[in-house]
């Protein structure tokens, strides 16, 4: 069955002490497999372990993922002991200087700037890995799912392209006989008949568009990455179109090859996104 290169695929859930983990997955076409990461900061070291379980299930396409952490991590205080010992220090000093009488109280201290600050814990990227790796193999699944399915509908697509070419060849084949024939008629001389037939002979051009169609729906059946053989067997498929063109002498020919270079352009836009 082949695959789509578009889906994505998304999980999300609640992980002590981190918060809430979300992971989402994109996929679109690429010549090649591209991964693209957005990480957030303290986590960056996780992008080669991401990056293999991206490679393990997907061969080409460009993937961007991105993950985030929602709500905060653990937090514990700061008392800036060196900051409040000259905070002190200065407030007796005024004291003494301008003959102040009091304390000063605690409430007056922990208001004070840069006295009391809260910092995040600091929690490894590996303490938070298992978990991660479990969400992203969910996002993967999910995102393979879509591939499929839509890979599924593409194939649909290309087989029903793949027919009407193979009709549409058969109706050109018997119409260049009849247009032959009724051609000759009207040629009296034998060397002009002799040019007419070497020149306007389409035998081949017509049978090897029709292996190309055999053949581009055998491996429209087949499983792996077919992508880039079906587009390349799509192009030769265009090229004999175009050669038939050129060298038809018919216009009902000639509008039955323009239906065939429609649909050979359909296909070739359909392929392009088959891994």
């Amino acid at each position: 069955m082949i695959k789509s290169m578009t889906g994505f695929g998304t999980r999300e859930a609640g992980v002590a002490p981190f918060g809430k983990i979300r992971i989402e997955l994109r996929s679109s076409n690429h010549k090649f497999l591209e991964s693209v990461f957005h990480i957030p900061p303290g986590y960056l070291s996780l992008e080669g372990r991401i990056k293999k379980e991206v490679e393990r299930k997907i061969k080409r396409g460009r993937v961007t993922c991105a993950i985030n952490i929602i709500g905060t991590r653990p937090t514990k205080v700061f008392i800036n002991k060196a900051l409040l010992r000259d905070y002190l220090a200065q407030l007796n000093r005024i004291r003494e200087e301008f003959g102040i009488d009091g304390e000063v109280g605690i409430d007056t201290l922990v208001h004070l700037p840069g006295i009391l600050s809260l910092e995040e814990d600091s929690i490894s990227a590996m303490s938070i890995w298992p978990r991660l790796k479990v969400l992203l193999a969910g996002a993967l699944d999910e995102l393979l799912k879509a591939r499929r399915k839509e890979g599924r509908a593409t194939q649909v697509f290309l087989k029903n392209r793949a027919e009407s070419l193979k009709l549409n060849l058969a109706a050109i084949k018997e119409r260049f006989k009849k247009a032959v024939r009724e051609k000759l008629k009207a040629i009296d001389k034998a060397e002009e008949r002799a040019a007419f037939l070497k020149d306007s002979d389409v035998t081949e051009e017509i049978e090897r568009l029709g292996y190309h169609t055999r053949n581009f729906k055998s491996r429209l059946s087949k499983s792996g990455l077919v992508g880039k053989e079906l587009d390349f067997i799509a192009q030769e498929m265009q090229r004999e179109a175009n050669t038939l063109a050129a060298k038809t002498f018919d216009l009902v020919i000639s509008g039955r090859i323009v239906q065939t270079k429609s649909q050979i352009e359909k296909i070739r836009e359909q392929v392009q996104n088959i891994e």
